[in-house]
């Protein structure tokens, strides 16, 4: 997202420190992200990812060992929401770690649509989000999932209120 060059950025300190409470706050602190086992892999507001290990407990399919569709689901849209809070941070980057926290807040899932395009096969897999649009009330994204292979498991889009 561009940021004007007439108002002020954060510092590259308050930039560190507000990635290590994104981080956190994506990680640990949204515990339903805790039980999908999400970890940061890329902060670039173009182009935000996360990753999560195949683990027994994800299993769908007991015979086959797929990936549940709802936890596909669940980590696009953890995804997406994620990489929107960077995007607003991005846009509001002359403020405060504690001022962009606060904005999180106020971003909600509208709409989400997946496509399911493979089986979810693999031992690690790679979720990607990228911002369409931010408005100043309603936002768009495009995600994406891919295991350990480099296969595209599923694709979606979502739309979420960010006022």
């Amino acid at each position: 997202m561009p940021h004007s060059s007439d108002a002020p950025r954060r510092s590259a300190e308050e930039q560190a420190r507000l990635e290590a409470s994104l981080t956190e706050l994506f990680e640990q602190r949204i515990c339903f992200n805790q039980v999908l086992g999400l970890k940061v892999v890329s902060m670039d507001p173009a182009r935000f990812s996360m990753r999560f290990d195949m683990r027994p407990d994800l299993v769908g399919h007991y015979l086959h060992g797929r990936l549940h569709g709802g936890v596909i689901s669940a980590v696009l849209d953890a995804t997406a929401g994620n990489a929107l809070v960077l995007a607003i941070a991005e846009r509001h980057a002359d403020e405060s770690t504690p001022q962009v926290l606060h904005r999180f807040a106020r971003v909600g899932t509208i709409d989400l649509r997946v496509d399911y395009l493979r089986q979810g096969l693999g031992r690690h897999f790679i979720a990607s989000a990228e911002i369409t649009r931010l408005g100043g009330r309603v936002a768009s994204t495009l995600m994406k999932l891919h295991n350990d292979g480099g296969e595209l498991i599923a694709t979606g889009a979502a739309a979420y209120i960010v006022s």
